[in-house]
């Protein structure tokens, strides 16, 4: 099965140009998997509903704006940041890791592919949103992450402009009490939880508002968000 007849699948229509730009992505990853653990999943059906499918699925359940901007933390190997981009170019993206080897590999992406209005950044979550470049200064931020809801909220929700919204992809899930204390102390509020299937698995999408500014002392350091949440 073709990539866009996976994609017709899950209700997503793209051009051939940008079939064409995801096509480069991926084999440029399966490329460099061979040197660098990026993922785990080479055969390249699973890798179109796994990766792109996953990352383009949340299309279909949110709106964004026009000309907005988002920032993909723990992006890892561009996902789900690049495939948004391609989808939808007018948005401005920043694609934030903590390894250097994985930012490199996705500064050579965007030249590859030749994308605007998106760059890869090399920091740690919270000690990027302690900068004036960049706390409170995204429409959107996503995040693809594994941390708990709780732990993930501290990391997210500092990089988000009141009136924003952090947006958590992740597997069936009912971390919503769990994390909805760190939510409300970071300055957000949960307005809806999604839930649908890609693949016969359980997905679930949880969007957030900024509804006031996260207080100074977050994101707190030494690695207090994952061993003492909120």
């Amino acid at each position: 099965m073709t990539l866009k007849e996976v994609l017709n699948q899950y209700n997503l229509e793209l051009t051939y140009e940008q079939i064409d730009l995801l096509l480069k992505h991926r084999d440029l990853v399966i490329e460099k998997n061979k040197v660098m653990n990026l993922t785990a999943i080479t055969d390249e059906e699973m890798f179109h509903v796994k990766h792109f499918v996953d990352s383009l699925y949340v299309l279909n359940l949110f709106e964004f704006g026009k000309n907005k901007s988002i920032v993909d933390v723990g992006t890892g190997a561009g996902f789900p940041g690049i495939p948004l981009k391609i989808a939808r170019s007018d948005l401005k993206v920043t694609l934030l890791d903590s390894l250097n080897k994985r930012v490199d590999f996705l500064k050579d992406v965007i030249t590859e592919l030749e994308l605007q209005d998106i760059k890869a950044v090399h920091e740690r979550a919270e000690e990027c949103t302690r900068t004036d470049e960049y706390r409170e200064k995204f429409d959107y931020c996503i995040s693809r992450a594994v941390s708990k809801l709780d732990t993930l909220a501290e990391f997210c929700l500092p990089f988000v402009k009141v009136g924003g919204y952090m947006i958590s992809m992740k597997g069936k899930t009912d971390e919503t009490d769990i994390g909805e204390n760190a939510i409300k102390v970071l300055g957000g509020e949960i307005v809806e939880k999604k839930e649908y299937k890609i693949a016969d698995e359980d997905r679930s999408l949880i969007i957030i508002k900024k509804v006031k500014q996260t207080p100074k002392k977050y994101p707190r350091g030494g690695g207090k968000p994952k061993k003492n949440p909120l």
